[in-house]
């Protein structure tokens, strides 16, 4: 007998991991995918080397979980597509700037394509029914996989049981008593499972979790389009990070909070305007368009004022100029005006 085989959509998170984890109890090979966005705000903090209270650096939840799990797991990036799709989504936002059921179309596309390369039968996610009102609706559910071009072939093994009957539970594949019939945002079953099942360790609550459900990001990303008329892939990337500052002349301020943005932030001077402390003993920030003459100081003081809280030399590259300014700290009264954040009565 033909050896049945699935992938996984795998975030690292309880539900996904889960769900692996009921489908490989029947018996069924299972190699996991997990899809490289950019927007993974655990990744993000990854490669900004920050690291959590307890001293411990952050580690792909992805790779975590199939660790655990003991299952193959390719990484496939598809942030430079996904750029397009966070800016121009088919089906629209959810509550922030989250492109949800354009997400999953699009993340089902690609594993329906590894699917059929490598002869695997079915594709399974950790998708709970109403967990996720945007995406997650029976409505929703039947539409992504129409969109996906996998009708029949996704099983969620979670919430099996208050779903339709899938081709792999028909043919027998797999055995639809051994599914479960959960729904709603609670995860107290899901936990319970956990324990059930031997999974000790996964991300709360949802994996790596994504930057474009952040209202904070949501609220930059709604002001620079309000403020700019557009929105580029470099901002997609620069709202997760540092401080934003916007002056008066519409110029706006990206402020590193710590050495990893420091260093991140550094990554894009070869396309921005920027400006440091000169004997680098403080933060760095990108200059987004060209400021007013007036500015020029305005920008030192601020930088001086998150370098350290010292008067010091303000070096600024704008255009092909070197500026070298002397910063005196403002007080945070004085930046609390140009701060971009969701202020009451403020852009929504």
């Amino acid at each position: 007998m033909e050896k049945i085989r699935a992938v996984a959509l795998l975030s690292g998170g309880l539900d996904s991991s889960l769900a692996v984890r009921v489908i490989q109890e029947q018996g069924i090979d299972v190699k996991a995918l997990h899809f490289y966005t950019g927007f993974c705000i655990t990744e993000h903090k990854r490669r900004l080397g920050i690291t959590k209270e307890n001293g411990q650096h952050y580690m792909n939840p992805a790779l975590k979980a199939a660790a655990q799990l003991g299952v193959p797991i390719e990484i496939i990036d598809i942030s430079q597509e996904y750029y397009n799709i966070v800016l121009n989504p088919k089906f629209g936002y959810g509550r922030n700037v989250n492109p949800c059921i354009d997400c999953r179309i699009f993340m089902l596309k690609k594993a329906k394509e590894i699917m059929q390369k490598e002869g695997y039968h079915f594709v399974i996610t950790g998708e709970v029914l109403y967990q996720r009102p945007m995406s997650q609706t029976p409505d929703r559910l039947r539409l992504i996989e129409k969109e996906s071009g996998l009708e029949g072939y996704i099983l969620r093994p979670l919430s099996a049981k208050r779903l339709s009957p899938t081709i792999p539970e028909i043919k027998g594949w797999v055995d639809r008593s051994k599914l479960y019939g959960i729904m709603g945002r609670g995860r107290k079953k899901q936990m319970e499972l956990a324990q059930k099942l031997g999974i000790k360790e996964y991300e709360q609550p949802a994996g790596g979790c994504c930057y474009l459900t952040d209202e904070n990001y949501a609220f930059r990303f709604k002001e620079a389009f309000a403020k700019e008329k557009q929105i580029t892939k470099d901002d997609l990337v620069l709202f997760s990070v540092g401080r934003h500052l916007r002056l008066p002349s519409g110029v706006k301020l990206i402020v590193a909070r710590n050495e990893g943005e420091v260093n991140f932030l550094k990554g894009f001077r070869g396309r921005y305007n920027y400006a440091y402390r000169k004997d680098g003993k403080g933060t760095f920030a990108l200059i987004k368009g060209e400021p007013e003459e007036g500015e020029f100081q305005t920008i030192a003081n601020i930088i001086a004022r998150y370098s350290k809280r010292e008067e010091s030399d303000i070096e600024m590259r704008v255009g092909d100029k070197t500026l070298v300014l002397r910063g005196k700290p403002v007080e945070d009264r004085f930046i609390e005006q140009f701060k971009i954040y969701n202020r009451e009565g403020a852009l929504k």
